[in-house]
């Protein structure tokens, strides 16, 4: 279930912090509470990504994009993400969120969340997002200037620029869409593996056991 009742408690409060430039980084704190875990007993993968989209919402209450989006009537929506996982969030560890945009291109714009341990990184994660309205992409040039920011977008970081690269040779739609199955596959066989059991026994009565180990051959 998505954590609403966490989000509107992370957009009242990062309302009543003072607003960020747009280029600033959002600090939200957080606790793994047991609906956070899945049967390994830490935060599950997903939920994860539920609690940056917390510190996503924060971060755009705080730069002034939500207002933004009432006003000019345009949608949030994700276009990719990268994410890294370095550290099991255990049940009823705090932790914190850190939020901010890197730059942008002619359609997208890039955040960069982690999650912070103490003084160990335990995510990090990348986002493509994009404002939309009736007409398509809003040009995050556009955007930025509705938030105050009325500049080209910084140099992205080299790693988060690699991604965009790596990720533009990416075929779409995928070439697999499950409805091609291999006709001439077979199954492994059952390898049968005799060997002399009660070696003495045998060798008088001239008889040997055979036993199955259930090993798959080829």
């Amino acid at each position: 279930m998505y954590p609403i009742v966490r989000l509107i408690k992370e957009v009242f409060k990062a309302s009543r912090l003072p607003a960020l430039h747009p280029l600033d980084s959002h600090v939200s704190h957080h606790r793994c509470w047991p609906q956070d875990v899945d049967q390994y007993l830490e935060m599950n993968n997903g939920r994860i990504l539920s609690i940056l989209d917390l510190g996503r919402t924060g971060l755009a209450q705080r730069v002034g994009l939500l207002r933004a989006l009432r006003q000019n009537r345009w949608g949030m929506t994700m276009a990719g993400a990268s994410i890294r996982y370095r550290k099991r969030i255990r049940p009823f560890v705090k932790f914190r969120v850190v939020s901010k945009a890197v730059g942008w291109s002619d359609r997208f714009f890039y955040l960069e969340h982690t999650i912070w341990i103490g003084d160990e990184c335990a995510v990090q994660a990348l986002f493509r997002s994009a404002i939309t309205d009736k007409t398509g992409i809003v040009n995050p040039d556009r955007v930025f200037a509705a938030v105050g920011l009325d500049q080209p977008s910084p140099e992205k970081p080299a790693w988060v620029q690699a991604w965009i690269d790596a990720d533009n040779t990416r075929p779409w739609p995928p070439e697999d869409d499950g409805s091609l199955q291999r006709k001439d596959f077979l199954p492994a066989r059952r390898l049968s593996v005799s060997y002399p059991a009660r070696q003495e026994q045998d060798n008088a009565n001239g008889s040997r056991q055979d036993t199955h180990l259930g090993v798959d051959g080829l």
